[in-house]
């Protein structure tokens, strides 16, 4: 993910901050994600409101939200095993 500058941005605001003033302040900028992009204020829409303590929760909170345009493919895990079923499960090899 690219932040495009948006990581210090939102590093220099001003702390505690709402969801709702990081959406006034910065929701326009975008975030560069292998499959598209979005902005600050969609990514921040999803969540319900709270307030940030300091730029790392904001940062973690952006960095939860965003959709699945931040996946590289869907579905895929190289860590488990793929569920019997799953339409991204390999063709069964007999042998």
């Amino acid at each position: 993910m690219l932040l495009n500058g948006t990581g210090d941005v939102i590093d220099d605001y001003e702390y505690p901050a709402t969801t709702e003033e990081l959406i006034d302040e910065h929701g326009d900028r975008t975030l560069e994600l292998p499959n598209g992009s979005e902005t600050v204020g969609d990514v921040l829409a999803r969540l319900e409101s709270e307030t940030f303590e300091s730029p790392e929760d904001a940062r973690f909170a952006i960095y939860s939200a965003v959709s699945d345009k931040a996946v590289g493919r869907v579905g895929y895990s190289d860590r488990d095993p793929t569920p019997v079923g799953s339409p991204y499960s390999p063709d069964a090899v007999s042998f």
